[in-house]
């Protein structure tokens, strides 16, 4: 595990080593993305067999499956885009950040970001080349990273998409950090952070179109961005997105008088942290981390060890732990949007139930954990809404709503075989005959 003297080194040379020591973990979690791939036509979990090779000067895994019929390369992948994108020509330059990633040294620095990223390519006999797939981006969700879909990339690219893209948005992971600063105060200008950046990625890496698959409130984002740029978002697939549904204050009511004395104080003392004086749980995590030094990784690991059971390999475990703990430890910025979009107990200032149906995408598919604790009826509410229009004679998204067998919040590491399967169905590929098929709600 990684250890850091909050008192030894001045703070640059701190996060200097944060982030070299989280490229390392993400280099480890790329290695262990090609134990999970799954053929098509199979229900069992075995992995495909594999020659590995790694390049760490190109920030590259090639996997090579028997017979050389298939090879799978995963690479890092980092875009420049302009400030102004985001913070407006005249506001950009006095927009400072806290991260910076560049090869580079020049004067173009002060003027552009820097969006981080996977990108997993497939030539294999199931992918025809001459007739490219559409890709799939991938976005996380709150406090996570691109590396946190580890488990999925190599079989969506060999099953199905080809080309996959998984994103650290701007504000997290290794991307930059600049400061949460948008152009007003309004839940939009939160929002714009995060799309005008997409947008700009897209521009620069010359995707036409893409299928977009985000999760948790990566999915809230994915929504805001399809509205505003609906031309670029072949097909939406919303991982367990936070935001959905209408906050009903007579069960909120009810949850909150059925709780302890003692659970409503530490909930009450937490929601007034979060949503009146605008502190992130990450803040909080961080000032832990400074009184408690190493310590305060056994929250992580703790965490890690209640949620995901499933992963049993010691070193796999480690590595996402230093991942996701050196994610919280780098300096604030994404993270701000919390109490921006979202109000007292995670619902969105503007529900998207309200909003998905307004759409100008032709297919949405919710994808839930079984045991998931995001609502599920915000989805298929939406599926619902959706109906009701074209009933009327109305413009409106098909809606599928899927239910992972097993899995909690994050089913693309609890149960990844449905997941994946879910996903390529969800970007309108088809399954084997011998498949077993997610669960339709």
């Amino acid at each position: 595990m990684v250890l850091f003297s909050m008192f030894s080194k001045s703070s640059s040379a701190i996060i200097t080593e944060r982030v070299e020591s989280m490229k390392v973990a993400e280099h480890k979690l790329m290695k262990f993305a090609h134990r999970y791939v799954v053929p098509p036509e199979t229900e069992t979990t075995s992995s495909t067999s594999c020659r590995t090779s790694n390049d760490t000067a190109t920030n590259s895994c090639s996997y090579e499956t028997d017979g050389g019929s298939t090879v799978v390369d995963i690479s890092l992948i980092a875009t420049r885009i302009s400030k102004a994108r985001v913070f407006g020509a005249n506001r950009s330059s006095s927009i400072m950040c806290q991260v910076v990633q560049s090869e580079t040294n020049d004067d173009d620095d002060a003027s552009t970001l820097t969006i981080h990223g996977v990108k997993v390519t497939c030539t294999c006999n199931r992918i025809n080349n001459k007739n490219e797939k559409t890709p799939l981006l991938l976005l996380h969700g709150y406090g996570n990273a691109a590396l946190y879909f580890y488990r999925t990339l190599t079989g969506l690219s060999i099953q199905h998409y080809g080309t996959v893209y998984a994103l650290d948005m701007l504000g997290w992971g290794i991307s930059s950090r600049p400061h949460f600063v948008t152009n007003d105060n309004h839940v939009r200008g939160a929002e714009n952070f995060f799309v005008a950046s997409i947008e700009a990625w897209r521009e620069a890496n010359k995707i036409d179109q893409f299928v977009l698959g985000a999760h948790s409130m990566g999915g809230y984002l994915a929504v805001a961005y399809a509205e505003c740029y609906p031309n670029r978002v072949k097909r939406l697939i919303l991982i367990s997105p936070a935001g959905v549904p209408h906050k009903d204050e007579q069960v909120e009511n009810t949850k909150w008088y059925n709780q302890s004395l003692l659970q409503r104080l530490v909930v009450g003392f937490g929601r007034k942290i979060i949503w009146n004086l605008g502190i992130t749980p990450f803040q909080i995590l961080r000032f832990w981390h400074y009184l408690l030094g190493s310590r305060a990784m056994s929250f992580v690991q703790s965490y890690l060890d209640e949620a995901f059971t499933m992963i049993d390999c010691k070193e796999e475990k480690a590595a996402l732990s230093d991942y996701l703990f050196l994610n919280t430890m780098l300096p604030g910025s994404g993270e701000h949007v919390l109490s921006r979009v979202l109000q007292e107990g995670m619902f969105a200032i503007e529900p998207l139930v309200d909003r998905i149906p307004k759409l100008q995408v032709n297919f949405v598919s919710f994808l839930y954990g079984e045991f998931d604790w995001m609502d599920k009826s915000g989805g298929l509410e939406v599926k619902k809404l959706c109906k009701i229009k074209e009933e009327n004679g109305e413009n409106a998204p098909t809606v599928d709503v899927y239910d992972i067998k097993g899995a909690g919040h994050s089913p693309m590491l609890e149960n990844w075989v449905e997941f994946n399967l879910a996903m390529i169905l969800s970007g309108g590929g088809q399954l084997h005959s011998k498949a077993t098929r997610p669960k339709l709600l």
